[in-house]
């Protein structure tokens, strides 16, 4: 009945029909608003799940995407032990755990968007290419995609960080190493060819992930290839992640004899030439996306939060909504 009369209102002409046209449309049955997004965070080395500036960050994409479910990922219930996490264990075993967790969450089955901070992007990336979750976006930042070659410092008094670091240091390829010390699982020591040797035996977590093996995994390919889109954001002055290209998949080339290590952008690099990962493939139809917010690691400026979440999750209510908030 509603249509009929809506129908003929649109037949009645400008005069006096727009007005009630207006009014008539009240009535028009209208689908629900379809919600933002839900998003998935993973912290960083030396954080956890529950500290203050998670859950701040969690309330502020709540209040900016009105509907939007926010999972933050935790290993463990208590805050010290979800840190220590980040410290002490098998990354493979984690990332597996996560992939357990996630498919738990009722909210989550449809599709989410995931932003890894700092190693956390590492990891997401492990569980989209092993799991082929339902990401729409994977969102890192700071990321040591490509590892690193040089151990980050650690706070003053952060004993459990110092013990790590000084255990690394001392046995980074060793099987203890690669299933208990996170760091060492992505160390990639290209500082001379025997150091590079011992990585390419050893590692088990890093290397399996990037395919750099001689028997390619397709299905990391193919997980991975399933994005919509790829963002990676790196620091202008970054002096925690070495070399800071690795945020953007860059590495140093593999040595050789007499040859100094050189930067390898993402785009030179067998990973991307060769295409291991399906990278070149995303890059072709304009998925992988790069950005440089300013500032330390992981230092989240209202204008870096307004240049990544603005863009690319939940659905923006108003442009600027992050630089407002921080005014």
């Amino acid at each position: 009945m509603r249509w009929t009369w809506l129908v003929a209102l649109l037949l009645v002409g400008p005069c006096w029909g727009l007005p009630l046209l207006e009014w008539a449309m009240r009535w028009v049955p209208r689908l629900p608003d379809t919600p933002p997004l839900p998003v998935v965070i993973w912290h960083g080395l030396g954080d956890s799940a529950y500290a203050p500036w998670l859950r701040d960050l969690k309330a502020e994409l709540e209040l900016t995407y009105p509907g939007m479910y926010v999972h933050l990922v935790a290993l463990e219930s208590r805050s010290m032990a979800d840190r220590a996490a980040t410290f002490v264990g098998d990354v493979n075993a984690q990332v597996a755990r996560v992939a357990e967790q996630l498919a738990q969450v009722p909210e989550l089955r449809h599709g989410f968007d995931a932003v890894g901070f700092s190693q956390g992007g590492q990891f997401l990336r492990a569980y989209v290419e092993r799991f082929h979750a339902p990401v729409r976006r994977l969102i890192t930042f700071g990321s040591q995609h490509m590892g690193i070659t040089a151990l980050p410092g650690c706070r003053d008094d952060d004993r459990l960080c110092e013990a790590v670091m000084q255990h690394i240091e001392q046995a980074t390829y060793t099987d203890h190493a690669q299933t208990h010390m996170v760091v060492a699982q992505y160390f990639r020591d290209t500082r001379t060819p025997e150091r590079f040797e011992e990585y390419v035996a050893h590692n088990r977590f890093l290397r399996d992930i990037n395919n750099e093996g001689a028997a390619k995994n397709a299905s990391y390919k193919e997980g991975l290839q399933r994005l919509e889109q790829f963002v990676m954001v790196r620091f202008s002055d970054d002096t925690t992640v070495r070399p800071p290209e690795s945020a953007w998949f860059g590495a140093h080339s593999v040595p050789e004899a007499g040859q100094p290590a050189r930067p390898v952008p993402l785009r030179q690099s067998d990973v991307y030439v060769r295409d291991w990962l399906g990278l070149a493939a995303l890059d072709k139809r304009g998925a992988l996306r790069f950005h440089t917010c300013d500032g330390m690691h992981m230092q989240l400026s209202p204008a870096c939060k307004e240049l990544v979440f603005g863009q690319y999750v939940g659905r923006p209510r108003s442009p600027g909504r992050w630089l407002a908030m921080n005014a």
